[in-house]
């Protein structure tokens, strides 16, 4: 039988305009119109749900549940997660925002809630955070774990993350324990933020606001990507990429500048700047 959405003793946050979710719940249901086929699909997912808070606290204990944690425990763990607070709350509609504004694959906002593993993870690495914040770790890992399984993304519930990010694809993305991530960030399949395999402590690198990670970049140590940088496809990085800054190549070397103040909101991957 399906999972009924959450009633927990905690309320709704009252929210009186939500663009973001009145547009989602919009489009699912012309999605169930045009393909009747999914229309359960879609109900029990959207439509039957209050909030985003709770269809998307269903939907991913549902990706993320196992014969260990079942979907209604997570669901109200996650649920919890996700009505805290409104800043939380605005992250994710920052995030699912971003993937449909950059995104040339997204033409609803359907389509990363239900079928994009990069959306996906990163939510999923929230609520871990979340869990790591609370003095709850071992709960976070083991989600750090799931996550790793189901979506192929690896992100240690410790990284710190902003808003409006978008990593596309998903698929191998490695974020480490001691990474910083600026808002405005896009990454592509393949990228690495990891440390060099030597050091402990704060070892892994520090991105900042506006950034574009191309896919299969390497970016490894307690390194600083400043501002409104570009990484190119590929890329190995070992050194401090200064603001504003296009570097490329094994290892990085700069070739240039972005043309504009934050390639992370064009997405374009040309190096020829």
């Amino acid at each position: 039988m399906a999972l009924q959405p959450p009633l927990l003793n905690k309320p709704l946050l009252k929210r009186e305009n939500d663009p973001v979710w009145a547009r989602l719940r919009r489009e699912a249901e012309e999605t169930a119109k045009a393909e009747p086929l999914l229309a359960g699909y879609l109900h029990d997912n959207i439509l039957r749900h209050p909030s985003l808070e709770s269809a998307l606290s269903y939907f991913l204990a549902g990706k993320l549940a196992s014969s260990y944690l079942g979907a209604v425990s997570l669901r109200d763990v996650f649920y919890e997660c996700l009505t805290v607070s409104d800043d939380l709350s605005e992250v994710v509609r920052s995030d699912i925002s971003a993937v449909v504004e950059r995104d040339p694959a997204a033409r609803s906002m359907v389509q990363p809630f239900l079928h994009f593993k990069g959306f996906h993870a990163l939510q999923s690495y929230r609520i871990a955070h979340w869990l790591w914040l609370q003095d709850r770790q071992p709960l976070a890992l083991y989600l750090q774990n799931r996550i790793s399984e189901a979506f192929d993304v690896d992100i240690h519930p410790a990284a710190r993350i902003g808003k409006g990010i978008l990593i596309d694809h998903g698929t191998s993305v490695v974020i480490g324990e001691t990474a910083v991530v600026g808002d405005d960030v896009s990454m592509l399949h393949e990228v690495t933020l990891g440390g060099t395999g030597k050091e402990a402590g704060d070892r892994h690198p520090k991105v900042g606001k506006g950034v574009l990670i191309g896919a299969g970049a390497k970016i490894l140590g307690n390194i600083k990507i400043g501002e409104g940088a570009k990484i190119a496809a590929g890329s190995v990085v070992l050194n401090e990429v200064l603001p504003h800054t296009t570097v490329a190549g094994v290892p990085a070397k700069v070739v240039g500048k972005p043309k504009t103040p934050e390639p992370g909101l064009q997405m374009d991957q040309a190096v020829d700047d």
